[in-house]
């Protein structure tokens, strides 16, 4: 071989050698991160497709694509307790690289399966008095993410139902201490202390399947003068149509904390904007996934509340809007 074909050759080989070991780290460093999520709807619900869909978008965002980059392993408990606990426990098994958790119905057992993989969730209301974190600044384990709810807000949607029907005596808060935070109680003192303010007598309507919800409507609405308030939580979600049905049928003014209670019938909604604090979830999640620690990273309140209202529904009830708030409503629906 010639002089200058060989030396060609010898520099080639050279680049080679010092090029591979550069690929191989890149390849390693690009592998694809594996995320759980843990959900309380069915695959197919509307919801949970707006959901889903609105991580994707705050993950592509950030240069996370789900079958790209990152995998995400989807599980749907439903309403299902012990259904979701399985999950939790095979989500957990699965080692991914995070977990991401929606509702207290879903943190809950994933945090009794693993105190060592990351989880970011969205809807635990409270979570230092339920034990998840140490504290809304330092967490201090591996559990971090987005509150949506407060106790104010009780106070907030009696004030609401008061404006809106200035002549509710009694006002029912529903809530189902299974899936509820706080086993349902997470609501109770800013709801009697607002009551009592207003002159309301305040029930508390515990429910934990569809009869219970079927009676308790039944009950407020056979005495007049009444209201009802439907707390959040995954239960209160997933039985929303059948609430939304049941209160129009007893002609129950109703306030929701979900957006989709009115949108699909229910009076009013007041409370924050699910889709936006999930969108902003997956910041926690690209934080995470690069490197740093939950134990780090605080605890975050919304910072985007919409209030809906049903002009139809108004009508139906022979409800007229106050036209003050009309005017502070996201949106009207005609």
């Amino acid at each position: 071989m010639p002089d200058v074909r060989r030396r060609e050759f010898i520099t080639l080989l050279g680049g080679l050698v010092a090029v591979c070991p550069l690929a191989a780290r890149a390849q390693q460093s690009e592998r694809v991160r594996r995320i759980g999520a843990l959900m309380p709807f069915t695959a197919d619900d509307a919801e949970a497709k707006a959901i889903v869909a609105a991580l994707r978008r705050g993950l592509q965002e950030l240069g996370w694509t789900d079958g790209g980059n990152i995998r995400v392993e989807y599980r749907w408990g439903e309403r299902n307790v012990e259904r979701t606990r399985a999950y939790a426990a095979e989500l957990v098994g699965l080692s991914p690289d995070l977990i991401f958790a929606f509702f207290n119905a879903q943190l809950g057992p994933l945090s009794r399966e693993t105190r060592t993989i990351p989880i970011v969730f969205v809807g635990a209301s409270d979570p230092v008095g339920a034990g998840y974190v140490a504290s809304i600044v330092r967490p201090g384990g591996n559990i971090t993410g987005f509150t949506l709810y407060e106790p104010s807000f009780a106070g907030k949607w009696l004030q609401v139902l008061k404006e809106v029907a200035p002549a509710v005596v009694r006002v029912g808060i529903m809530v189902n201490p299974d899936t509820a935070i706080l086993r349902g109680t997470f609501y109770l003192r800013e709801f009697e202390t607002a009551a009592a303010a207003l002159k309301i007598e305040p029930i508390t309507a515990k429910v934990h399947s569809t009869s219970d919800v079927e009676a308790a409507v039944m009950v407020l609405g056979r005495k007049p003068h009444s209201g009802l308030i439907v707390a959040p939580d995954t239960f209160t979600l997933t039985h929303a149509e059948l609430i939304v049905t049941l209160a129009a049928r007893h002609r129950l003014p109703a306030v929701y904390g979900f957006r989709q209670s009115a949108t699909s019938g229910g009076l009013i909604s007041y409370g924050p904007d699910t889709l936006h604090t999930v969108q902003r979830s997956a910041s926690y999640i690209d934080r995470i996934l690069k490197g740093e620690k939950p134990a780090d990273l605080p605890v975050q309140a919304p910072t985007k509340y919409e209030l809906v209202i049903n002009l139809k529904t108004a009508r139906a009830l022979g409800i007229e809007m106050p036209p003050t708030l009309l005017a502070r409503a996201d949106e009207v629906i005609e």
